[in-house]
Protein backbone atom coordinates (compact mmCIF):
# COMPACT_ATOMS: atom_id res chain seq x y z
CA UNK A 1 0.00 0.00 0.00
CA UNK A 2 1.39 3.34 -0.92
CA UNK A 3 0.84 6.36 1.27
CA UNK A 4 -0.55 8.21 -1.73
CA UNK A 5 -3.15 5.52 -2.47
CA UNK A 6 -4.23 5.34 1.14
CA UNK A 7 -4.46 9.12 1.41
CA UNK A 8 -6.55 9.20 -1.78
CA UNK A 9 -9.09 6.71 -0.41
CA UNK A 10 -9.16 8.42 3.00
CA UNK A 11 -9.96 11.73 1.32
CA UNK A 12 -12.67 10.09 -0.78
CA UNK A 13 -14.17 8.48 2.31
CA UNK A 14 -14.12 11.88 4.05
CA UNK A 15 -16.21 13.23 1.18
CA UNK A 16 -18.79 10.48 1.73
CA UNK A 17 -17.77 8.11 -1.07
CA UNK A 18 -19.08 4.69 -0.02
CA UNK A 19 -16.92 2.88 -2.55
CA UNK A 20 -13.85 4.43 -0.95
CA UNK A 21 -14.57 2.63 2.29
CA UNK A 22 -14.77 -0.69 0.44
CA UNK A 23 -11.37 0.01 -1.13
CA UNK A 24 -9.88 1.37 2.09
CA UNK A 25 -10.72 -1.50 4.44
CA UNK A 26 -8.38 -4.08 2.86
CA UNK A 27 -5.61 -1.50 2.62
CA UNK A 28 -5.62 -0.72 6.35
CA UNK A 29 -6.62 -4.06 7.86
CA UNK A 30 -3.13 -5.52 8.35
CA UNK A 31 -1.81 -2.31 9.96
CA UNK A 32 -4.87 -2.20 12.25
CA UNK A 33 -4.14 -5.81 13.27
CA UNK A 34 -0.54 -4.80 14.08
CA UNK A 35 -1.78 -1.91 16.23
CA UNK A 36 -4.26 -4.18 18.00
CA UNK A 37 -1.64 -6.88 18.64
CA UNK A 38 0.73 -4.26 20.01
CA UNK A 39 -1.99 -2.89 22.30
CA UNK A 40 -2.90 -6.34 23.56
CA UNK A 41 0.75 -7.20 24.31
CA UNK A 42 0.72 -4.36 26.83
CA UNK A 43 -2.32 -5.83 28.59
CA UNK A 44 -2.34 -8.46 31.30
CA UNK A 45 -1.80 -12.09 30.24
CA UNK A 46 -4.97 -13.98 29.39
CA UNK A 47 -6.83 -10.91 28.18
CA UNK A 48 -10.29 -11.88 26.96
CA UNK A 49 -10.28 -9.65 23.88
CA UNK A 50 -8.62 -11.03 20.79
CA UNK A 51 -6.82 -9.08 18.10
CA UNK A 52 -9.58 -9.46 15.50
CA UNK A 53 -12.29 -8.40 17.94
CA UNK A 54 -10.32 -5.32 18.94
CA UNK A 55 -9.76 -4.36 15.28
CA UNK A 56 -13.43 -4.78 14.44
CA UNK A 57 -14.68 -2.83 17.45
CA UNK A 58 -12.26 0.02 16.73
CA UNK A 59 -13.21 0.04 13.04
CA UNK A 60 -16.91 0.19 13.91
CA UNK A 61 -16.17 3.19 16.10
CA UNK A 62 -14.26 4.82 13.27
CA UNK A 63 -17.28 4.31 11.04
CA UNK A 64 -19.48 5.82 13.74
CA UNK A 65 -17.45 9.03 13.75
CA UNK A 66 -19.39 10.31 10.77
CA UNK A 67 -17.49 12.34 8.27
CA UNK A 68 -13.96 12.99 9.42
CA UNK A 69 -11.56 15.08 7.41
CA UNK A 70 -8.59 12.72 7.45
CA UNK A 71 -5.36 14.72 7.16
CA UNK A 72 -3.10 11.77 6.36
CA UNK A 73 -2.54 8.07 6.91
CA UNK A 74 -0.81 8.97 10.20
CA UNK A 75 -3.91 10.83 11.32
CA UNK A 76 -6.12 7.84 10.48
CA UNK A 77 -3.94 5.31 12.30
CA UNK A 78 -3.55 7.63 15.29
CA UNK A 79 -7.32 7.88 15.66
CA UNK A 80 -7.67 4.11 15.14
CA UNK A 81 -5.12 3.44 17.90
CA UNK A 82 -6.96 5.78 20.26
CA UNK A 83 -10.21 3.96 19.49
CA UNK A 84 -8.51 0.67 20.37
CA UNK A 85 -7.24 2.16 23.61
CA UNK A 86 -10.77 3.29 24.52
CA UNK A 87 -12.14 -0.18 23.78
CA UNK A 88 -9.52 -1.72 26.10
CA UNK A 89 -10.20 0.82 28.88
CA UNK A 90 -13.97 0.26 28.67
CA UNK A 91 -13.39 -3.49 28.69
CA UNK A 92 -11.21 -3.20 31.82
CA UNK A 93 -13.79 -1.03 33.57
CA UNK A 94 -16.58 -3.50 32.78
CA UNK A 95 -14.50 -6.33 34.23
CA UNK A 96 -13.53 -4.38 37.37
CA UNK A 97 -16.51 -2.19 38.25
CA UNK A 98 -15.85 -2.69 41.97
CA UNK A 99 -12.59 -0.76 41.77
CA UNK A 100 -13.44 2.83 40.84
CA UNK A 101 -10.40 4.98 40.23
CA UNK A 102 -11.61 7.54 42.75
CA UNK A 103 -11.23 4.92 45.50
CA UNK A 104 -7.81 3.78 44.39
CA UNK A 105 -6.05 5.45 47.30
CA UNK A 106 -8.30 3.76 49.87
CA UNK A 107 -8.69 0.26 48.42
CA UNK A 108 -5.57 0.00 46.32
CA UNK A 109 -5.39 -1.14 42.73
CA UNK A 110 -3.59 -4.44 43.14
CA UNK A 111 -6.40 -6.36 41.44
CA UNK A 112 -7.13 -3.85 38.70
CA UNK A 113 -5.43 -4.02 35.32
CA UNK A 114 -2.52 -1.67 34.81
CA UNK A 115 -4.38 -0.09 31.91
CA UNK A 116 -6.75 1.60 34.38
CA UNK A 117 -3.85 3.08 36.33
CA UNK A 118 -2.19 4.28 33.13
CA UNK A 119 -5.49 5.72 31.92
CA UNK A 120 -5.89 7.67 35.15
CA UNK A 121 -2.30 8.92 34.94
CA UNK A 122 -2.86 10.05 31.35
CA UNK A 123 -6.10 11.75 32.35
CA UNK A 124 -4.25 13.65 35.08
CA UNK A 125 -1.43 14.57 32.68
CA UNK A 126 -3.99 15.85 30.18
CA UNK A 127 -5.56 18.19 32.72
CA UNK A 128 -2.50 20.45 32.74
CA UNK A 129 -0.55 19.28 29.70
CA UNK A 130 -3.00 18.14 26.99
CA UNK A 131 -0.47 18.11 24.17
CA UNK A 132 1.96 15.98 26.19
CA UNK A 133 -0.87 13.51 26.81
CA UNK A 134 -1.67 13.42 23.12
CA UNK A 135 1.96 12.74 22.24
CA UNK A 136 2.04 9.80 24.66
CA UNK A 137 -1.17 8.41 23.18
CA UNK A 138 0.04 8.76 19.62
CA UNK A 139 3.47 7.30 20.30
CA UNK A 140 2.69 4.62 22.85
CA UNK A 141 -0.76 3.52 21.74
CA UNK A 142 -0.66 4.63 18.12
CA UNK A 143 2.85 3.48 17.35
CA UNK A 144 3.54 6.70 15.46
CA UNK A 145 7.06 8.00 14.94
CA UNK A 146 8.07 11.49 16.04
CA UNK A 147 7.75 12.89 12.52
CA UNK A 148 4.24 11.43 12.15
CA UNK A 149 3.20 12.85 15.52
CA UNK A 150 4.56 16.24 14.51
CA UNK A 151 2.51 16.06 11.31
CA UNK A 152 -0.70 15.08 13.12
CA UNK A 153 -0.31 17.77 15.80
CA UNK A 154 1.10 20.47 13.54
CA UNK A 155 4.25 21.00 15.62
CA UNK A 156 7.96 20.49 15.02
CA UNK A 157 9.80 17.23 15.65
CA UNK A 158 11.98 18.86 18.37
CA UNK A 159 8.78 19.95 20.14
CA UNK A 160 7.50 16.38 20.03
CA UNK A 161 10.83 15.11 21.43
CA UNK A 162 10.83 17.63 24.29
CA UNK A 163 7.22 16.98 25.25
CA UNK A 164 7.73 13.21 25.01
CA UNK A 165 10.65 13.40 27.47
CA UNK A 166 8.61 15.63 29.78
CA UNK A 167 5.55 13.34 29.63
CA UNK A 168 7.59 10.21 30.35
CA UNK A 169 9.17 11.81 33.41
CA UNK A 170 5.82 13.17 34.61
CA UNK A 171 4.09 9.79 34.22
CA UNK A 172 6.95 7.98 35.93
CA UNK A 173 6.73 10.30 38.94
CA UNK A 174 2.93 10.07 39.03
CA UNK A 175 2.84 6.27 38.85
CA UNK A 176 5.71 5.87 41.35
CA UNK A 177 3.92 7.86 44.09
CA UNK A 178 2.86 5.66 46.98
CA UNK A 179 -0.73 6.93 46.81
CA UNK A 180 -1.00 6.59 43.01
CA UNK A 181 -3.16 3.87 41.46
Amino acid sequence: MTTRTLTHWLAAWSRGDGEALDRLAPLVYSRLRQLAASSLRRERPGHTLETGALVHEAFLRLLGQGRVSWKSRSHFFAIAALMMRRVLIEHARRRHPHLPLEAAGEEGMAEAPESLAVDEALRQLGVRHPQARRIVELRFFGGLHESEIAEVLGVSVPTVKRRWRFARAWLYRYLARPESP
